[in-house]
C-alpha cells in the first residue's frame, strides 16, 4: 500500500472514531436527561431518610459481590468516609465485596437495624444482591438497588449498555452523598437526631446558597434538593458531552496507541487516589472482560494490593507506592493509565516519570486545567475534565474511560 493510501486509511478510521465517539456523547446525554427528569423528589426524600438513619447511629453498606459492582461498592464508600467538600463530616461506610468471602453472609454479619444497605450488580451477580437486600430489609435496613432486587428504592437505569448504565448510577450515588449533608444541616427535620441547631450550613454552605434560612418544614427543603438533583445532572450531561467531544481525538489516538501495546504482547496498568483508585478498578474489570462483547485484556489494577501499598507507604513513603509498582510490573512495551482529579498528587505524578523512563506509553486524565501532569505534558495523551467539582470530574473520567475501552477494540475494525 503507497503512503498516501495508508495515510487516508488512517485519516477515515480517526474519523470513525471520533465519530463513534460523538454518538456515545449523544447517548449519555440523553439517557442522562430521561434518567434524572424522573427521579428528583424521590432522591431528596431518599437523602432524608438516609440522613435519618445517619443520625440514629447507621452505617452505610455497600454491597458489590463482581469485579466491576465492587469498584462502585468502593467508590461510595470513600466519598462517605473521606469527604473531599470543605467542612463536610466523615459518616460510617463500608464496602462489602468477594475479596473477603461471600457478601452475603458478610452482611448477615454486621447489618444491623439502622444501616442503609446499597446494592450494585444485582443484574450480573448470581443473586448475590438480591439475597443480601432480602436478608437486610429482614433485619430493618434500608435498601438501595439499581436493577430489579428487591429494594425499598430501586433506580434503573433506562439503558441495556452496562458501561452507560454504571455512569448515571455513579452520578446518582455522587448526588446521594452530597445531598445528604443538606439534611444534616436541617437537624430539626431529622427524626432520632440528637437536639441541636435546627439549621448549620457549616464551611460548605456557600454550595447551597438556598438553604440560607433555618427549615421550618420538611417539603420546602425537599423542594429545594430536588431543584439541586436536577442541576447537578444537567451540570454531569453538559460535562460529559464537552469531554467526550473535546477529546475524541486524543481517545483515539490513545486506543490505536493501546491497542498497539496490547498486540504487541503489553499489558495495562492502571493507577488512582481514592475515588479515582475506583476508576482504575473499574477499567480493569472492563479490560478483564466485564465491558460488552470484547476480548479480555491484560490489565494490573496498582491499587489492589493494600499489602503491597501499605508495606511501600510505611518504609518509603506514599510517593512511591505506584512508581515502585510500575518498577516491579512494567516492561517497555505496556502502557499505563493514571487518573487523578487535581493533575498534581505526588503519586500519580512519580508513577508517571517512572513510567516515561521505561519506555511505557502513557495515558492521563485529570480535571481542573490539568495540574502538573497537564502542564508539564508528564503523559503521551492527557484528557482534561474541564471542571473543578471533583464527582463531576470522576463521572466525566468514567465516561472517557468506557470509551477508550471501546475504542480499543474498535481500532483497526
Amino acid at each position: 500500500m503507497s503512503r498516501a493510501l495508508l495515510h487516508r486509511d488512517v485519516r477515515r478510521q480517526q474519523d470513525a472514531l471520533c465519530e463513534h465517539v460523538a454518538a456515545m456523547a449523544a447517548q449519555r446525554t440523553a439517557a442522562n436527561a430521561r434518567f434524572f427528569a424522573e427521579e428528583p423528589e424521590r432522591l431528596a426524600r431518599l437523602c432524608h431518610r438516609i440522613a435519618e438513619r445517619f443520625a440514629r447511629g447507621g452505617r452505610l453498606i455497600a454491597l458489590g459481590a463482581t469485579p466491576a459492582a465492587r469498584s462502585d461498592a468502593r467508590h461510595v464508600a470513600v466519598e462517605f468516609v473521606h469527604p473531599v467538600i470543605v467542612g463536610k463530616r466523615a459518616l460510617p461506610a463500608v464496602a462489602l465485596t468477594a475479596e473477603s468471602g461471600d457478601p452475603v453472609a458478610q452482611v448477615g454479619l454486621l447489618a444491623v437495624p439502622q444501616d442503609i444497605l446499597i446494592g450494585f450488580g444485582a443484574d450480573e451477580d448470581g443473586g448475590a444482591c438480591t439475597r443480601a437486600i432480602a436478608l437486610a430489609r429482614a433485619r430493618g435496613c434500608l435498601t438501595i438497588a439499581f436493577a430489579p432486587a428487591g429494594a425499598e428504592w430501586e433506580f434503573l437505569p433506562p439503558s441495556a449498555d452496562a458501561a452507560l448504565a454504571q455512569e448515571l448510577v455513579e452520578t446518582l450515588y455522587h448526588v446521594l452523598w452530597e445531598l445528604v449533608h443538606v439534611f444534616f444541616e436541617q437537624r430539626g427535620l431529622l427524626e432520632g437526631a440528637p437536639a441541636r441547631a435546627a439549621h448549620d450550613a457549616g464551611a460548605a454552605g456557600f454550595l447551597y446558597p438556598f438553604l440560607a434560612e433555618p427549615a421550618r418544614a420538611l417539603a420546602p427543603v425537599i423542594e429545594d434538593v430536588s431543584r439541586s438533583v436536577t442541576m447537578k445532572s444537567q451540570e454531569i450531561g453538559a460535562l460529559r458531552a464537552q469531554t467526550l467531544s473535546e477529546n475524541s481525538a486524543l481517545l483515539a489516538d490513545a486506543a490505536r496507541v493501546l491497542r498497539g501495546r496490547f498486540e504487541r504482547g503489553g499489558k495495562l496498568l492502571a493507577l488512582g487516589n481514592g475515588g479515582s483508585a475506583t476508576d482504575a478498578m473499574d477499567i480493569v474489570a472492563d479490560f478483564h472482560g466485564g465491558a460488552g462483547p470484547y476480548p479480555a485484556r491484560p490489565a494490573i489494577d496498582l491499587t489492589e494490593d493494600t499489602a503491597i501499598i501499605t508495606a511501600i507507604a510505611n518504609d518509603i513513603g506514599a510517593e512511591a507506592i505506584f512508581s515502585r509498582q510500575v518498577i516491579a510490573h512494567a516492561a517497555s512495551h505496556d502502557a499505563l493509565l493514571a487518573l487523578s482529579t487535581s493533575g498534581g498528587s505526588a503519586n500519580v505524578i512519580a508513577a508517571l516519570v517512572q513510567a516515561r523512563r521505561m519506555g511505557l506509553a502513557t495515558i492521563a486524565m485529570v480535571g481542573y486545567d490539568g495540574g502538573r501532569v497537564g502542564a508539564e505534558a508528564l503523559a503521551d495523551h492527557v484528557l482534561v475534565v474541564r471542571s473543578e467539582h471533583i464527582p463531576r470530574i470522576q463521572e466525566a473520567q468514567a465516561s472517557a474511560c468506557h470509551a477508550l475501552r471501546e475504542l480499543v477494540e474498535l481500532v483497526g475494525a
